[in-house]
């Protein structure tokens, strides 16, 4: 990648507060396939679209469980990369906050806190009747020392929900659902406060989420967008840095890059 700007790298060192709203495009640096291509091998009989729906869920819970409980196993075997990390290391030096439209926990095994999940996470449960939170640690082939075999998909049965006995299901949001309670405002907050606004590995077409760079854009905030190709969001970004975020945020880090790309050698912290 070509040299970032020095006005950026400035930026970058002075800011005080900043704010990272990430998307899909990041985590596929680390092999998480992106919505659309979950549902390629061994689910390619079903399509993303079709389970992803309250619909599906009330007309079989055990496909739609199973469906998600395979892809959270798989992304339990992945690891951050060196932009996750690097963010997670920014916090350091500066108060971060991270919006992301990812339902993985990559952020979080960086070493970030996630302010907000807008579409939910993988990795969070509650009972599909009262909504009663279900701990993960209750749900099987989750801990990287238990793995379970993933070559052959399986379907299994949703726990029971001890308050009601009603089936749990993955806190994600799906299709024709609203966004997680205040997901959305906090997030419209942390852009608001922010004296740096990063856009990472989003394409900024899907909504509410692709509002809030035009909230910081609005009030004269800096944006950085950082994305291998141009995106809904670049006539509004005030730096464009054409790259992976693996390449290009640990280099906002200067001092820190030899030891943010060596990580990536080491074992992934697991929750």
């Amino acid at each position: 990648m070509d040299d970032l700007d020095p006005e950026l790298l400035d930026l970058a060192r002075s800011a005080r507060t900043v704010t990272v709203l990430s998307g899909a495009g990041m985590s596929a640096e680390s092999g998480v396939p992106t919505f659309r291509d979950a549902g390629t091998g061994l689910w390619a009989r079903w399509s993303p679209e079709e389970l992803a729906t309250p619909e599906a869920w009330e007309a079989d819970p055990e496909l739609v469980w199973s469906w998600y409980l395979w892809r959270a196993r798989q992304l339990r075997r992945l690891r951050p990369n060196a932009g996750h990390r690097a963010i997670a290391r920014w916090a350091e030096r500066a108060r971060v906050q991270v919006v992301t439209q990812n339902v993985d926990d990559l952020h979080e095994r960086a070493g970030s806190e996630v302010l907000a999940h807008l579409h939910g996470s993988l990795f969070a449960f509650r009972c599909s009747a009262c909504g009663t939170p279900f701990p993960e640690a209750l749900v099987p082939g989750l801990s990287p020392e238990h793995p379970v075999d993933l070559a052959e998909p399986t379907r299994e049965r949703p726990p029971v929900c001890p308050a009601c006995g009603g089936a749990v299901r993955p806190s994600v949001v799906w299709f024709g659902e609203l966004l997680p309670e205040g997901a959305l405002e906090r997030g419209a907050d942390a852009v608001a406060e922010a004296d740096l606004v990063l856009v990472v590995g989003t394409s900024g077409l899907v909504q509410p989420a692709a509002s809030l760079p035009l909230v910081a854009a609005g009030r004269g905030i800096p944006v950085v967008e950082v994305n291998p190709e141009d995106t809904a969001l670049t006539p509004h970004a005030d730096w464009a840095v054409r790259a992976r975020s693996a390449e290009a945020l640990p280099r906002l880090l200067p001092e820190q890059l030899p030891e943010l790309l060596s990580e990536g050698n080491r074992p992934a912290p697991s929750r």
